[in-house]
């Protein structure tokens, strides 16, 4: 999803239209997730930019998208721009834990 919102409405206030963008970017995560992972892949990993536009958008992680839309909301943006693009990803390891001396 490569998509800049704009937030002006003649009839929906802005709060209400900052919460439809949160709902579309997590409905898009629910169903790209839902997707068949190909061969090797553990899971899907999401890579995500935000920013005002699409020149100055800065990589974010999938967490923090919602408090960047709330920062956005505070500083009463028009519009924004969201790339949200799903990508595979693989479980690492764990290190075994060194035992302590003694």
């Amino acid at each position: 999803m490569k998509k800049t919102f704009t937030l002006t409405h003649p009839k929906i206030k802005l709060p209400r239209l900052f919460e439809a963008v949160k709902s579309d970017i997590r409905k898009y995560m629910k169903r790209e997730r839902r997707k068949e992972l190909p061969a090797g892949v553990d899971f899907w990993d999401f890579t995500c930019k935000f920013g005002a536009t699409e020149d100055t958008a800065q990589p974010v992680h999938p967490a923090e998208l919602s408090k960047r839309i709330d920062e956005a909301e505070k500083q009463q943006l028009t519009s924004f721009y969201v790339e949200v693009l799903a990508t595979p990803g693989y479980r690492q390891k764990k290190p075994a834990p060194v035992p302590p001396v003694t």
